[in-house]
């Protein structure tokens, strides 16, 4: 895009000199033609001093208009910005949960409907189902099925449109947007860290201890890499932890989701952008330390969903299928052609 821009602007500033070269020359053949009785020579000498400052100032209006009209893009951005219907409430001081909600991990979907805007299809047309708490669900489908729009959901990025989530009985409509999704975990698709220090971003809102943080850090394996910086806890993250690798930014999202010790976690394709041992590693720390927490995990390697309690195969915004793995492939399913195509696509590597 900058690119473009430039070559734009490059090239209207070479048409604007040309025409000002242009201008001048003929302007300054013509008043040499003209009599001296109609135009004195000292005149001439000082239309032509001022003419020849012509192309520059050309050129500075041209780059003052392109920067305020870039610089007015932010302005229709805010101006857009503050016309977005706000989130729900924070926090309902009338309504607050349980201390201990969810203790459960419960997760019941009755009817959910959701659509991203008004007038636009549903992503998912209606899905109903009952997950138990402890259970791992592994989630998976075809591009575009709904599988994250389930996820976002459950956060409430997304309002339903129909239908109700119940988690261990509680509607979560009902609640406010903090004290809901401050009760789960989450370890992204892309790991996200904030500008800080190591700290601020395995422990935002400064909840525990530091020998809680060491020990989630160890459980995670990064202590060492953590001991090893000169400030350790305090050590710099810089935005977006672009002084961290990939795979030690999701290690230090999975030693934020161990310090919640949360009952409900949900993992979008948490190990996508990781190499296979650190994916090997974070699949043995949530087996170990989430072994009775309910687990929903959209997955994008069909072995990671072989070892989950079921299996929900969502295709086109419906629920087609939810069984256990070794059910869905002795019968024919979506799931079992699923589990051929992967294995047809690794052998042919």
């Amino acid at each position: 895009m900058d690119f473009h821009n430039n070559g734009s602007n490059g090239w209207l500033g070479f048409r604007m000199e040309f025409l000002g070269s242009w201008f001048l020359c003929v302007s300054t053949v013509f008043m040499i033609l003209l009599p001296s009785n109609v135009i004195k020579p000292e005149d001439v000498g000082l239309s032509l001093s001022y003419g020849l400052s012509l192309n520059g100032l050309l050129f500075s209006a041209l780059i003052t208009s392109c920067f305020v009209e870039n610089r007015m893009v932010s302005v229709e951005r805010i101006q857009q910005f503050t016309n977005i219907p706000s989130e729900a409430e924070w926090v309902k001081k009338d309504n607050p949960p349980p201390p201990n909600w969810p203790d459960q991990g419960n997760l019941e979907l009755r009817d959910l409907q959701v659509r991203y805007r008004p007038n636009t299809p549903l992503v998912l047309k209606g899905i109903t189902l009952n997950i138990q708490g402890g259970q791992k669900i592994g989630v998976v489908g075809r591009t575009g099925g709904g599988k994250s729009t389930l996820i976002q959901v459950l956060f409430r990025l997304v309002e339903p449109t129909g239908g109700s989530i119940i988690i261990d009985g509680i509607d979560i409509s009902t609640l406010g947007l903090h004290d809901l999704r401050s009760r789960f975990g989450i370890i992204p698709q892309e790991p996200i860290l904030f500008e800080g220090t190591v700290r601020s971003n395995i422990d935002p809102i400064g909840q525990h201890s530091d020998e809680e943080i060491w020990k989630s850090l160890e459980r995670c394996q990064l202590n060492d890499v953590v001991a090893a910086k000169p400030g350790k806890l305090d050590s710099a993250v810089v935005d977006n932890g672009d002084n961290w690798s990939v795979g030690q930014r999701q290690l230090l999202c999975l030693g934020r989701v161990l310090l919640k010790h949360s009952r409900l976690l949900f993992m979008d394709e948490a190990t996508a952008s990781v190499d296979s041992q650190t994916d090997a590693v974070i699949q043995k720390i949530i087996r170990e330390d989430f072994a009775n927490c309910t687990i929903v995990s959209i997955a994008h390697r069909i072995p990671t969903v072989m070892d989950c309690d079921r299996v929900l195969v969502i295709d086109a915004g419906y629920a087609k299928e939810f069984d256990k793995p070794s059910c869905l492939i002795e019968r024919p399913s979506l799931f079992g052609a699923l589990v051929q195509e992967y294995a047809s696509r690794s052998s042919g590597l």
